[in-house]
């Protein structure tokens, strides 16, 4: 959005431009009817007498004429003066602000911790932040096209300006305080390079890549990915499970994001849900009576996941449980458990 005062500045200039149009259009009717110039020597003696650049008049000028040069002058000096003042100031003011903005927004990307960067800001770039926002993570994207960033960037999403296959870039966007990174560039070859360097930077964190090309699978793990994801793949798979089990694929889309805000499954943290210090099953914590969800998942300490786990499993710390409800269920056992 505009600041408005940028946007003041804009009005001012509008008027100033109909000034000098007014202007100009006084001076050559002024010509042609006073001194009796042709229409062409009437533009011509405008101009130069607006500009006051100091050519000589097309023919001697009579009284009349003379007196209406002297006005004209006058006017055009306050008039040009005051609309190369306000272009001027209008300049350096969108300068200002832009760096005020920007400032701004490096303030906020410095504050964050555990946040996601995202690389790129094509189609799987704003899928991923889409997404992002219903769940309220925090993230950030670094994108090299600075007309998308003017089209999309407000207070919600922070942009990055510069190539996420430099190292800069990527310290900019925090990445030594990130949990993940989602390399989404259009190129294999370039999401390659962003893994590389991220994994250098910040060995911890979990690292996501796009690939166009399946001989791209391999080098990315290789890199450093955690996961690769192929979209094309994916796309096709999903469009054969449309035509050999449709009503299942149409409700496992369905357990996503339906709209905005409107989350059916979670993935919540053992340690967010209950002290640890007396374990507990997943039986025992009643989920189902107190919000209305239901546990369908259970991954472990180590990693593995059970799908439809026993009652009687026991959570155990570094645990996490998946589980799935209509939106106002989710809402209620976030609010329940003060999830965030």
């Amino acid at each position: 959005m505009d600041n408005p005062l940028l946007r003041l500045y804009r009005s001012k200039i509008y008027t100033a431009i109909m000034m000098l149009v007014f202007l100009m259009a006084i001076g050559i009717l002024g010509y042609r009817f006073i001194s009796g110039y042709e229409w062409l020597d009437a533009i011509y003696m405008t101009v130069i007498t607006i500009t006051t650049v100091g050519f000589a008049e097309v023919n001697p000028l009579d009284t009349q004429s003379k007196i209406f040069t002297i006005f004209l002058i006058l006017a055009s000096v306050v008039i040009v003066g005051y609309a190369i003042s306000i272009i001027t100031e209008y300049i350096l003011s969108r300068n200002n602000f832009e760096d005020i903005k920007q400032r701004k927004m490096q303030k906020k990307i410095d504050a964050m911790t555990n946040h996601i960067i995202i690389c790129g800001y094509g189609r799987n770039g704003k899928q991923a932040a889409k997404k992002l926002l219903a769940y309220d993570k925090p993230f950030v994207i670094v994108e090299r096209d600075k007309e998308v960033i003017e089209k999309f960037q407000d207070d919600n999403i922070p942009f990055i300006f510069g190539n996420a296959n430099e190292d800069e870039i990527l310290i900019e966007a925090g990445i030594q305080k990130a949990t993940t990174l989602i390399s989404a560039l259009p190129s294999d070859a370039d999401n390659l390079f962003v893994v590389l360097s991220a994994r250098q930077i910040n060995k911890e964190m979990c690292i996501i890549s796009r690939a166009s090309q399946e001989t791209s699978y391999n080098k990315l793990k290789l890199a450093g990915a955690n996961n690769v994801i192929l979209p094309d793949r994916i796309g096709g798979d999903h469009m054969a499970s449309l035509v050999v089990i449709p009503d299942l694929i149409e409700f496992i889309d369905n357990l996503g994001i339906v709209g905005e805000r409107n989350i059916n499954i979670e993935e919540v943290k053992v340690e967010q849900l209950y002290n640890l210090k007396e374990l507990k099953t997943i039986s025992q914590l009643d989920l189902r009576r107190k919000t209305g969800c239901t546990v369908i998942g259970f991954k472990d300490d180590k990693g593995d996941y059970i799908v439809n786990p026993e009652a009687d499993t026991i959570l155990i710390p570094g645990s996490k449980i998946i589980v799935l409800g209509r939106p106002e269920q989710i809402r209620k056992l976030n609010l329940e458990y003060n999830i965030g």
